[in-house]
C-alpha cells in the first residue's frame, strides 16, 4: 500500500513563525484577502503549505517593489486563470513540441521586471500562454517565454508583445489550417499530418525570413532615396542635367 502524503497544517502563530512575519501581519493579509480562507475546526484556523507558499510569494513581490494592492489584483487574476488541465485541452499540449516551464509568481515577475501587471497577467491567461497549477504558474513554451522576456529587455512593453502574440496566433492558425487542408486533400495515410509537419514548419520559417529580408531591403532603399533627396539640388545624383 502506498504511503499517503502527509499534509502539514499550521495554527495562526505557527504559520506566522514559518513565514517570518508577525501574527498581526498575517491577520492583515487575511483581511485584505491576500490569503485563501483557512480550514476551520471550531474556533481554530488551520493553514497548510499552500498558505505558506502564498506568504512567501507576497514577501518576494513586496521586495520587488509591488504594492499590496497590486499583489491583491495579481492574486485575483492568478486565481481566475485556467488550470493546467484546461490549458492542455485548449492548446493540445499532448501533441506540442514546446517545453512548458514551471515558475513561481515571483520568478515570473523577475522575467518581466516591472511589467507583470494584473492586465498583462490576465492577457497571458486569456491567450493560454500561462496557466495555474496550485501555487505555481506554468508557461506553455520555453521558447515563447525567452523571446518575450528578450523583447521586454529591449524596451518593448509586455502589453505590446502580448498583442503581437495575439495577432500571430490568428495568422498561425490560418497557416496551420492551410497546410492541413493541403495534406488531407493530396496525401494518404493516417500519419501524413505528423510525418509532413516538419515540411510545413520549414516553409513558414523560410517565407518569414524572406519577408523580413524584403522589409529590410525596402527600408534601406527608402532611406537611400531620402538621403538622395536631401542632397543639394534635391536629385538622386549629382550629375548636371543634360
Amino acid at each position: 500500500m502506498a504511503d499517503e502524503q502527509t499534509v502539514r497544517e499550521y495554527r495562526t502563530e505557527e504559520l506566522a513563525e514559518a513565514a517570518g512575519i508577525p501574527v498581526r501581519t498575517l491577520r492583515f493579509y487575511r483581511e485584505r484577502k491576500l490569503l485563501p480562507p483557512p480550514r476551520r475546526e471550531g474556533r481554530i484556523a488551520w493553514y497548510d503549505d499552500h498558505h505558506l507558499a502564498r506568504l512567501r510569494t507576497i514577501a518576494a513581490l513586496l521586495e520587488r517593489g509591488h504594492t499590496l494592492g497590486g499583489i491583491a489584483e495579481l492574486t485575483a487574476a492568478f486565481e481566475r486563470g485556467r488550470d493546467v488541465g484546461q490549458l492542455s485541452e485548449m492548446l493540445g499540449m499532448g501533441w506540442s513540441e514546446e517545453t512548458p516551464v514551471r515558475l513561481t509568481p515571483e520568478a515570473l515577475a523577475d522575467y518581466f521586471e516591472g511589467e507583470v501587471t494584473p492586465e498583462n497577467l490576465a492577457a497571458s491567461l486569456d491567450l493560454g500562454y500561462v496557466a495555474t497549477d496550485g501555487d505555481e504558474i506554468v508557461h506553455v513554451s520555453r521558447r515563447l517565454l525567452d523571446v518575450s522576456s528578450a523583447l521586454v529587455r529591449e524596451g518593448v512593453p509586455l502589453a505590446a508583445v502580448l498583442e503581437a502574440g495575439r495577432q500571430v496566433r490568428v495568422h498561425a492558425d490560418a497557416m496551420a489550417k492551410l497546410f492541413a487542408d493541403l495534406i488531407s486533400a493530396h496525401v494518404e495515410g493516417a500519419d501524413a499530418m505528423t510525418r509532413l509537419r516538419p515540411l510545413a514548419k520549414s516553409v513558414v520559417e523560410a517565407e518569414l525570413a524572406m519577408a523580413m529580408d524584403r522589409l529590410l531591403a525596402a527600408g534601406a532603399g527608402g532611406a537611400a532615396g531620402a538621403a538622395g533627396a536631401d542632397r543639394p539640388g534635391g536629385g538622386p545624383t549629382d550629375r548636371p542635367a543634360a
